[in-house]
Formats: structure tokens, C-alpha cells, sequence
């Protein structure tokens, strides 16, 4: 407990009795509760983990669900044991405990609902990333902040998380994806909320456990999720849930962008099988209807990211 917060761990397990006991050893004193979810794991939990730790709560899955399905189980656990913080921390201890309280302390002084790890702003543990993982976090964070709206956070896929229960309370855990996309899906439901969302800035550490996703196939996966995420949040947050300028701005700049481009290869590719110079007045009508899109479109973009909920 801290400040009269009661505060719990979840852990989705799957795979890692050999990484478990050391992660739960690191715990902080400050954990009422550690809640582990056995995801159908091929190995079980060490017996001396509910031996010696006696505030686990052992909770098993009849299927495997992923890490985000073990992880709602967690939640919803809490959310019924009136838990007050809910940490999320991952089996395969490459997570550094030691920043639990950090990632706690803005949710208790209110400055945030949801805080996670950032590890892009330690520019010694950026140096140590695999350059393949660096490359894919960098591109998809931003495919992720268009996405979900967060344009003031990074590192959306850290799930090394804290977040209130009151919050989750309100979400909508059906629309929460159960495996990789997890952790983004988890920001793109905060977005309708407008959950304040706080960087804590930590080093990343891997181990010897592998991804079981290969590099190659993350495009593949995540492109046409984060597109989905992308236009439900538009469609919702300024057709459904409100209509402003912003609305405004896409409801004219992307007919008219979508036009020019369109209508302007056409014209390419007709005049030039015909061997012939296009009109001037054809050149000029999709010239402008391009640029006044783009400009009206990029104003779009500029309100997104002034609307973006922010942390104190």
C-alpha cells in the first residue's frame, strides 16, 4: 500500500518458471496483492512461489487467451478485490521492477490515469536495442500516436504499465485485443475516455526469451489494426461523439485531396498513352484541389494533436 492506495500486480504468465520467482523476489514491499494468471503455460507454476509468497492469487485460464486476455483476467480480479492501482508486469523478468513506484507515484498525485515505461528516452539503453527492434518501435509508435491519438507519448507497446482501476472500470474490455495488439488497443480505448497518459522513462533489458512473432511478419499484423484504430477514432471522435472545425476540415480536405490525386493520374496516364500535352485548366483543377486538401487536411492534423489528452 502507498498513501492508503491499495496496490496490485498482475502478472500474465505463460512459459517462465524460470523467470518467475526472480520477478517476484524484486517486488516491491509497497504490493498488496500479485495477481498471476496461468495462460494454459506447458510449465507450471513452481509450488514455491504460493509457499513463500503469500499474497499471491494463483488464477488459471481453461484456454490460452494471450498476454492480453491474462492480463483483462488480472484486471477484472482487481476491479472485484477493490484494488486501487493495478501494475502490469511480465513473467520473463525483463522488466526492471524498481520503477514500480515511479510508474505509480503521477497516478496517486493525479497527474495522470495510465502510466507507462518509456524506453526511448534513455539514450544508453536506446544505443544497447536490437536495431531491428529499434527501427520497428520507432516506426510503429508513430503509426500508433496517429492511431490511438496520443501524439504527446512514445513507446506505446512498453507494457510495462500502471493503471487506475477507476479507469479501466470504464472501459470497454471486449474492444481490448488479447494478444500483440494488446497494449495499443488498450491507448486507442483510453483515447474516448480522455485518460491522461504520463512517459516514465527506464532502460529496456532483454533476456534470453524470444518473441514468438517474427520480425518480418509485425507489418503484416499490425498495419491493418492500427488503419481499423485509426478511422473508428476519427469516425467517433468527430462524427459521433462531437462535430468541429476538425470535422469540418476532413469532411472537405479528404474529397478533395482524394480527387485531385485520383483524377490527376488518371489525366497523367490518359495524355501521356495519347501522346498529347494536357490542358492547362485540367493541370490547374487538380493542382489546386490537391493543395487546398492537403492544407485543409494538415489543419485537421494540427487540431488532433492540440486535442490530444495530456498529463500534468
Amino acid at each position: 500500500m502507498l498513501n492508503q492506495n491499495k496496490i496490485a500486480v498482475v502478472i500474465p504468465y505463460f512459459n517462465a518458471s524460470k523467470h518467475i520467482l526472480n520477478v517476484l523476489v524484486k517486488l516491491p514491499k509497497i504490493i498488496d496483492t500479485i495477481y498471476i494468471i496461468d495462460d494454459c503455460s506447458n510449465e507450471t507454476l513452481p509450488k514455491e512461489v504460493l509457499i513463500r509468497f503469500q499474497n499471491v492469487v494463483y488464477l488459471k485460464h481453461d484456454k490460452n487467451l494471450g498476454v492480453g486476455g491474462a492480463t483483462k483476467t488480472g484486471f477484472k480480479a482487481a476491479i472485484a478485490d477493490e484494488v486501487d492501482i493495478v501494475v502490469k508486469v511480465d513473467a520473463d523478468d525483463q522488466m526492471d521492477t524498481n520503477y514500480i513506484e515511479a510508474l505509480i507515484k503521477p497516478l496517486i498525485n493525479n497527474q495522470a490515469d495510465y502510466s507507462k515505461g518509456n524506453r526511448f528516452r534513455d539514450f544508453k539503453a536506446l544505443k544497447a536495442m536490437p536495431i531491428t527492434r529499434k527501427i520497428g518501435n520507432l516506426g510503429l509508435s508513430f503509426l500508433t500516436k496517429a492511431a490511438t491519438g496520443y501524439w504527446n507519448n512514445f513507446d506505446p507497446t512498453n507494457g510495462f504499465f500502471a493503471v487506475k482501476t477507476s479507469t479501466l472500470q470504464r472501459l470497454d474490455f471486449e474492444a481490448i485485443a488479447n494478444r500483440y495488439y494488446f497494449e495499443t488497443s488498450l491507448i486507442a480505448e483510453l483515447y474516448f475516455e480522455e485518460s491522461r497518459i504520463k512517459d516514465v522513462s527506464m532502460p529496456a533489458i532483454y533476456g534470453d526469451e524470444k518473441s514468438s512473432m517474427s520480425v518480418w511478419k509485425m507489418p503484416f499484423v499490425f498495419l491493418p489494426k492500427l488503419f481499423k484504430t485509426f478511422v473508428k477514432r476519427i469516425i467517433k471522435s468527430y462524427f459521433i461523439y462531437d462535430f468541429n472545425m476538425s470535422s469540418i476540415y476532413i469532411l472537405f480536405g479528404l474529397p478533395l485531396f482524394l480527387f485531385g490525386l485520383i483524377y490527376g493520374l488518371y489525366t497523367w496516364w490518359f495524355y501521356s498513352s495519347q501522346s498529347i500535352f494536357a490542358p492547362t485548366g485540367t493541370i490547374m483543377l487538380v493542382t489546386l484541389t490537391i493543395i487546398i486538401g492537403f492544407q485543409l487536411l494538415l489543419q485537421a492534423v494540427h487540431y488532433d494533436i492540440t486535442k490530444a489528452p495530456k498529463s500534468k
